[in-house]
């Protein structure tokens, strides 16, 4: 089996050590070099093409962000960030997801050396996560966030499954699953809609304390508000609810108004937030009111959700093949019969309008 080639650029000379000697210990990785800034990488690029690059942020001579960029410009390559988890390391690393990065590996500031040993799962996974993406879809831009490895437990070990479903109201909601490329999906879908259509709850794979830098991003781009959901918020028409990072988020009903629970938990297919946990919140108190969708991701976290969406009566979808960065999540929804229709991404916006009417 052909081995996925990969070029780490940090300028720590701890990352580049230890994350080669993490990388390098799997069979299906080889390292072929590692640099301390990208003027040294595109040199050695120039000998040998690299399958995924591990990319830090803020770097001397030239920042990761303009490195990524250029790359993305000239020749599409798979990149998974590796960046210091701070406030402001998140707001950089939304530049540099939007710049077309696929996944990101988070890094404190302090033992980096332990914390990139005891992740070595999450990193290597990380980089074959990246090497199966669909290098044409990461043009003009692609982010995600990487997968985690752990106990596959299903949205049993938070809330238990129900044939019941609520009677339809005019009252509406959508709710979004994503993973690897979900970044670029949601951003595409987002920016599209109008300032009123139903509320929104979204769960897109993403590591704690970025998705409210990527929700105040995507306000900032959007006719309708983006924010990070907090518990108890309202779902409300405009407004789009993404479940913070590192925990469960649940669609609950009181009366006629919904509202979502955030939530600690175990992970769900590997995961937290969970689309599954959401998608079955979102059979429990919505039913035949929802609108629920899969997209780009890799894995099956929201396949069976969505098919109990389906079956509680709410309408389904699942974005194609052609347009997404990884035909993970989606292949599965669909091979369940969980997908009542199969559209491209251009195309799912207008079907939330018209489902809005």
């Amino acid at each position: 089996m052909k081995r996925i080639k990969v070029l780490v650029v940090d300028d720590s000379a701890v990352v580049r050590q230890v994350v080669s000697q993490v990388l390098d210990e799997d069979a299906g990785i080889e390292v072929i070099a590692s640099a301390a800034d990208p003027i040294l990488a595109m040199e050695r690029m120039k000998k040998e093409w690299p399958d995924v690059v591990v990319l830090d942020v803020e770097m001397p001579r030239m920042d990761g962000i303009t490195f990524l960029r250029k790359l993305m410009a000239e020749h599409p390559t798979p990149v998974v960030i590796c960046s210091t988890l701070t406030e402001k390391g998140a707001q950089t690393t939304m530049e540099a997801m939007a710049a077309g990065a696929v996944a990101i590996i988070t890094k404190p500031k302090l033992g980096l050396k332990q914390f990139l040993q005891d992740t070595s799962d999450d990193l290597v996974a990380a980089v074959k996560s990246a090497a199966a993406v669909n290098v044409k879809r990461l043009v003009p831009h692609a982010r995600a966030a990487p997968m985690q490895v752990a106990a596959k437990n299903t949205a049993d070990v938070i809330l238990p499954p129900t044939s019941r479903a609520m009677t339809q109201t005019t009252e509406k909601v959508v709710v979004i699953g994503t993973s690897t490329g979900g970044t670029q999906a949601l951003e595409a879908v987002l920016t599209a809609l109008p300032a009123v259509v139903p509320g929104i709850v979204i769960v897109q794979h993403m590591p704690e304390k970025f998705t409210e830098a990527f929700a105040q991003r995507l306000d900032g781009l959007c006719q309708i508000t983006v924010k990070e959901a907090a518990n108890n918020d309202r779902v409300v028409p405009g407004r789009a609810l993404i479940a913070p990072g590192g925990r469960h988020m649940l669609l609950k009903r009181s009366g006629a108004q919904y509202y979502v629970e955030v939530t600690e938990g175990p992970l769900v297919n590997r995961h937290r937030p969970s689309v599954d946990v959401l998608f079955r919140s979102a059979a429990h108190a919505a039913g035949p009111n929802a609108l629920g969708i899969i997209m780009t991701g890799m894995g099956d976290d929201g396949a069976r959700g969505l098919k109990e969406m389906l079956d509680a009566g709410a309408h389904t979808l699942a974005q194609d093949e052609a347009s997404c960065v990884v035909f993970g999540m989606p292949k599965e929804a669909i091979k369940l019969g969980a997908a009542q229709q199969v559209m491209s991404l251009d195309s799912i916006p207008e079907h939330i309008v018209r489902y809005g009417r």
